[in-house]
């Protein structure tokens, strides 16, 4: 084992004073407050300021009229499904009337089963009703017409025995061109 002949020497006397606390140390203490002393009190500020607010309200605006316009096409975009759902469903209905009766036309007691004879809630779904009276019925030819109400209203579906379609459009909406097509979204081309 190997020792070394250097020992440490005894702390002088002077050397607790090296280390005693400054006058800083005192000082620091008595900034720092006790459960003997009384606390500072500060003035602590809490709520917005009017520019705050005025640039939240702002934001949401402008967030609110993207949204909004958007929201709304969204919700009649799955409104105008319902024209097109109904319009396929009759239009199948007719050409198995055909099938039946070798005419579009009403035969004795059987009506195509578009005419207005015909109840209208069973001629209605969501917020169209689909028609067919009058000319638009012949022993050859038909035309089929949902009109919308409500919501979809100045909107109006039209298919043909060819298969033909056009569409009239909302006031908000553009008219596509050509007209050949059932549109469900604004800006749809045919």
């Amino acid at each position: 084992m190997c020792t070394f002949p250097f020992s440490m020497p005894a702390a002088p006397a002077y050397f607790a004073q090296l280390f005693k606390p400054t006058v800083a140390d005192d000082m620091r203490k008595a900034l720092v407050p006790s459960a003997a002393t009384p606390t500072l009190r500060r003035r602590v500020v809490r709520g917005f300021t009017l520019i705050e607010v005025m640039i939240v309200v702002a934001i949401v605006a402008i967030l609110a009229a993207i949204a909004i316009p958007s929201y709304r096409d969204y919700i009649l975009r799955g409104q105008l499904v319902d024209a097109t759902t109904l319009l396929s469903t009759f239009r199948g209905n007719m050409e198995r009337y055909f099938q039946d009766n070798r005419t579009y036309a009403a035969t004795g007691a059987f009506n195509p089963p578009c005419a207005l004879a015909i109840p209208v809630a069973q001629r209605t779904q969501g917020n169209f009703v689909v028609s067919c009276a009058g000319a638009d019925v012949a022993a050859n030819t038909y035309t089929l017409t949902a009109t919308g109400s409500g919501a979809t209203a100045g909107f109006v579906y039209t298919v043909d025995q060819q298969d033909n379609r056009t569409t009239t459009v909302g006031a908000s909406w553009p008219t596509p061109v050509p007209n050949t097509c059932w549109v469900l979204k604004r800006g749809q081309a045919c």
